[in-house]
């Protein structure tokens, strides 16, 4: 896609990548998982999914928009944010601070005392004015990052989290909640 523009010069033509069943450009690469993409791969093709409605194809890597992409583990793009949580499950309860929100689940800084595989149901605040984003998330795994929750039901089904994903997943600064200001004055 590199063109000669003069003597020593070029310049090349990125193109960037879109879901050829929905047209949409949240495509992520992703692992090869068969012995096709893995031959496939040797030849810089790659396999993508999308974000959108979770198709998988393959598709050239040359010219991409991010051609150092590397290739991620994670099904979804996490979005920053600082959001206001509550959880209860059992006989635990909490409150925390959401620090990446995606369509699969979420990080958050708790002091809380849980173990992975441990079921909540966590209350997401979004902002003052709506109702907290309610969602079933299981421990995946407990850091010095925090606490990982996966989602138990997909957030295509939640529609009030699947709007707010959206809405700021074109953003690259940082989502800010004043849920987050005072969370003992609830």
């Amino acid at each position: 896609m590199c063109r000669a523009w003069g003597e020593g010069e070029s310049f090349c033509m990125l193109r960037q990548l879109t879901c050829p069943q929905c047209r949409k450009s949240a495509v992520l690469r992703s692992p090869p998982q068969s012995p096709r993409e893995y031959v496939a791969s040797l030849v810089w093709i790659s396999p993508f999914h999308c974000q959108e409605c979770r198709y998988r194809f393959l598709a050239c890597r040359i010219g991409l928009e991010e051609p150092r992409q590397v290739t991620d583990r994670r099904e979804h793009l996490r979005i920053p944010v600082r959001l206001f949580l509550s959880f209860s499950g059992g006989k635990v309860r909490g409150e925390g601070i959401v620090m990446d929100l995606s369509m699969g689940g979420c990080i958050i800084k708790s002091d809380a005392q849980v173990h992975a595989d441990d079921i909540f149901y966590l209350e997401i605040a979004i902002s003052d004015r709506e109702p907290p984003i309610e969602v079933a998330a299981m421990v995946r795994s407990i850091s010095s990052r925090g606490i990982a929750f996966k989602f138990l039901r997909k957030a295509q089904d939640n529609k009030q989290l699947l709007a707010f994903i959206q809405s700021n997943a074109g953003t690259t600064s940082t989502v800010l909640s004043k849920a987050v200001e005072s969370p003992v004055a609830r």
